[in-house]
């Protein structure tokens, strides 16, 4: 996983909101294309400002790791129909479409296109949706325990985005909301695992950010 170790017009800030509201767990697909159109989003980009390649290579990472947990859940849906897969794969749907909306606004190359549930161009993540299906593939448990997994990695990616890389006003208002997004997830996924009897240890965050977002 890639852990990273210009003002807008007011029409442009209005699109942008109505595009955020879709992070929830009930969001909706965000967006309509037809109300923007290829003239106006290059525009909108120019009167932006222009990314640099860190935050073109951020944005195209980010749309992959939010279809990667898209189909993870998905795939781990089939196996044990429990409602927080369901409902947060739907939810990863609206992330991906929100990232779509900066890919296509700033006209830079798609990386998911067409790409079936479980193909990546990024080999990392390829590599890695395997190794998640089949750990996830044997318990329940283990499936969420995935899940919470996924939404710890997340969080540290949008993180380093938006400390170390992110300037454009676009690309901070969505990762931002992403983030927030995340950390509701890893908490539905911790309180699931709770009823359980499983009380989720955290991978990837520290123990005071994990307990801090936990208390969140």
């Amino acid at each position: 996983m890639r852990t990273i170790n210009y003002k807008l017009s007011l029409g442009a800030i209005m699109a942008l909101f109505l595009l955020l509201l879709t992070t929830q767990c009930t969001e909706s697909a965000g967006l309509s294309e037809e109300l923007i159109s290829g003239d106006e989003k290059h525009q909108l980009a120019t009167a932006a400002g222009e990314l640099t390649d860190s935050e073109i290579e951020g944005i195209r990472f980010m749309r992959e790791e939010e279809k990667l947990a898209r189909d993870v859940y998905e795939y781990l849906y089939e196996f044990y129909p429990l409602r927080p897969f369901g409902n947060i794969a739907s939810s990863e749907q609206a992330h991906m479409d929100a990232i779509e909306y900066l890919i296509s606004t700033y006209q830079i190359e798609d990386p998911v296109g067409e790409n079936p549930r479980g193909v990546f161009q990024n080999e990392d993540l390829q590599e890695l949706y395997h190794k998640l299906i089949e750990q996830g593939s044997t318990s329940r448990e283990e499936a969420l325990k995935v899940a919470a997994l996924i939404e710890e990695v997340d969080i540290i990616d949008l993180q380093n985005e938006l400390d170390s890389i992110a300037q454009n006003e676009d690309v901070v208002r969505v990762f931002t909301n992403l983030l927030a997004a995340s950390e509701k997830h890893l908490r539905a996924f911790t309180r699931v695992l709770a009823t359980y009897g499983v009380v989720y240890t955290p991978v990837k965050l520290s123990q005071e950010e994990f307990d801090r977002i936990i208390a969140g």
